[in-house]
């Protein structure tokens, strides 16, 4: 009979922050979703950081100096 192998900690932090991930989007979506229904404003799209960001603004590219 196989053992079972207990799971490292880096798949569990993995795990953890897609799961996280996906909830925060599920917000996202019925935040949306009822200010559309409320004929709200629309909502302003973030950044993986919580900033704003502003309409025409392009991704900074990372330097490798």
């Amino acid at each position: 009979m196989a053992t079972k192998r207990q799971q490292t900690m880096a798949k569990l932090t993995r795990e953890r922050n897609v799961k996280e991930k996906r909830e925060r989007k599920l917000e996202k979506k019925k935040a949306r979703k009822l200010a559309a229904a409320e004929g709200g404003e629309p909502m302003v799209e973030v950044d993986e950081f919580g900033v704003p960001i502003a309409e025409g603004d392009e991704p900074l590219e990372a330097t490798t100096d």
